[in-house]
């Protein structure tokens, strides 16, 4: 079955009924949790030298499915490794931890025969999601200062890959001294 659009589950109407639990298993809302396509959280090079970051923030609260965070990381750091070689640090934020239910629903002539059931039913798990809060940040970027439009636009980039609105904010890197 296709995967349903964003628009579905991206505003967030209440708490997440869904809990999946491996030390208590009697317990669990949902018997099988559905696989996450983020696998990969930290890309880049750390290195000492940077001197600033730039982070994406949410400016609502909204849900983030697995598959766009993951789309969102992956045209970010293609963007980056074609640009700025082995000069940047990338870092994803939000883990999906809520897990996401569908109702699965037949289409064509005499579905609504066999879609009968129960009518506010919570459906079955179909994907994973990271509930991100308004101000919470997203993706944090580190590099040089000499590359600051480039790594603006590779975050530019990754916005347009998810739900919601969010700002682009850019701060010189606090050094640790002692």
């Amino acid at each position: 079955m296709k995967l349903r659009p964003a628009r579905s589950v991206r505003s967030i109407h209440s708490q997440a009924w869904a809990r999946y639990s491996v030390k208590k298993p009697r317990k669990n809302y949902i018997k099988a949790l559905p696989h996450t396509s983020l696998l990969i959280f930290k890309m880049g090079v750390n290195k000492p030298g940077y001197d600033l970051v730039l982070t994406l923030t949410s400016n609502q609260y909204v849900q983030l499915r697995s598959n766009s965070l993951e789309a969102a990381r992956q045209v970010a750091n293609k963007y980056l490794e074609r640009e700025l070689i082995n000069d940047y640090f990338l870092r994803l934020l939000p883990y999906p931890h809520s897990v996401i239910r569908e109702k699965k629903r037949a289409t064509g002539a005499g579905a609504d025969r066999i879609s009968q059931g129960m009518s506010l039913s919570f459906g079955g798990p179909s994907s994973v999601a990271a509930r991100v809060k308004e101000g919470q940040t997203v993706l944090e970027l580190k590099t040089v200062s000499s590359n600051k439009n480039i790594a603006r636009e590779a975050l530019s980039r990754a916005s347009k890959k998810l739900s919601g609105t969010y700002n682009i904010t850019i701060r010189p890197l606090e050094t640790k001294s002692g």
